[in-house]
């Protein structure tokens, strides 16, 4: 006596199930490049960008949370920051993580504030721009 029918292994919708199971994938890689890679390449570039504008005078942040003022700014690899009165040390640029104050270009007008162009910040100000 059998009190269940036999099973039988019925289709998923028919044709075109590869397309179908993959899609889930596809559609969390999109959402996984807008939320996460698309933001990450900016903020290196942005990082990258301000370490080569790097110059003399300016007011920088190590990532060890040294504050000093950058007195050699030369094309290479390493910038020579004056952390106190007569006391340098050279940094790698890349570990500078922050310019709190740029100095005036020669000959030329102040560089405008950080938020002066009018573009929102936050965490959705940068995916979604006017």
């Amino acid at each position: 006596m059998n009190f269940f029918p036999p099973a039988y292994a019925q289709g998923f919708g028919g044709g075109g199930d590869g397309i179908t199971a993959f899609l889930p994938f596809v559609l969390i890689f999109v959402v996984f490049y807008f939320l996460l890679i698309r933001p990450q390449q900016k903020r290196a570039k942005q990082h990258r960008e301000m370490v080569q504008q790097l110059r003399r005078g300016d007011r920088v942040v190590t990532a060890g949370g040294i504050v000093g003022k950058v007195s050699k700014a030369p094309e290479d690899g390493e910038v020579e920051v004056e952390i106190a009165e007569n006391v340098r040390v050279k940094v790698v640029r890349e570990t500078i993580t922050q310019v709190v104050t740029k100095s005036a270009p020669p000959g030329g007008a102040p560089p405008p504030a950080a938020n002066e162009d009018g573009k929102s910040g936050g965490l959705l100000g940068g995916l979604f721009k006017r």
